[in-house]
């Protein structure tokens, strides 16, 4: 699993291994995808039948049934109350995604993802209680725009809105350098975390240890230091 992709997987937090996603469009079969190959026992719920079947025939994940989710008895008879993660992946529907949310905050849910597809529907969502709200279109996009802008930088990590981890690519100006030379902490604002070894990583490398051009370092720090990379 790659950087950007704990990017949402880090709020997914629970005691055991069960999570139920709800909207079985783009996004959520591929929420159900991801957690079912992580060796995550997932349930699937949708109100279209069809999409019901092609998470089962796909084996996208371990269970899925057909249900209206804005009817708490429905929701409470199929056990959806019991897990401790819900995704809520219906981002196009506001009052079905701001029903089902509500639903499931108020009969005990612990822990509510809710996918938002705009700012008054994340307001509405944090209203009735979503534990963490997410906007997949604009995060890709965002995604897109710094791969595009800056390709050195092959991964990102948001720990928050501004720091990061960053997988980047060493810049030739680094090329040869030890890690003391370049003092990146107090030239840069920046925390060397791994550099690449062939295959594999060293990790909390030796300040001797030289950086090459084309190998891959792993930094730590706020995303307006880590802009003045020379990458």
């Amino acid at each position: 699993m790659n950087l950007s992709s704990l990017s949402f997987f880090r709020s997914l937090r629970t005691v055991n291994k069960q999570f139920a996603v709800v909207g079985l469009g783009r996004f959520g079969r591929a929420v159900c995808s991801s957690l079912h190959h992580l060796g995550y026992e997932v349930l699937g719920v949708d109100f279209d039948e069809k999409r019901v079947s092609q998470v089962l025939t796909d084996q996208w994940a371990a269970h899925a049934i057909q249900l209206d989710s804005t009817s708490p008895s429905a929701l409470k008879e199929a056990g959806i109350f019991e897990f401790d993660t819900v995704i809520v992946a219906i981002g196009n529907y506001v009052e079905e995604s701001v029903i089902t949310t509500m639903n499931l905050k108020e009969n005990g849910v612990p822990h509510v993802v809710a996918k938002a597809s705009s700012e008054i529907h994340e307001k509405l969502l944090r209203k009735v209680g979503a534990d963490h709200v997410i906007f997949p279109e604009h995060e890709m996009g965002c995604a897109l725009a710094r791969s595009l802008t800056r390709p050195s930088i092959l991964d990102r990590f948001e720990l928050d809105p501004d720091h990061s981890i960053v997988e980047v690519v060493v810049p030739a100006e680094f090329d040869g350098r030890t890690i003391a030379e370049l003092e990146l902490r107090s030239r840069y604002g920046l925390n060397l975390l791994a550099v690449s070894q062939g295959e594999k990583f060293e990790i909390n490398p030796s300040p001797v240890m030289r950086l090459y051009k084309g190998s891959v370092m792993v930094v730590i720090g706020s995303n307006r230091c880590i802009d003045r990379l020379p990458v």
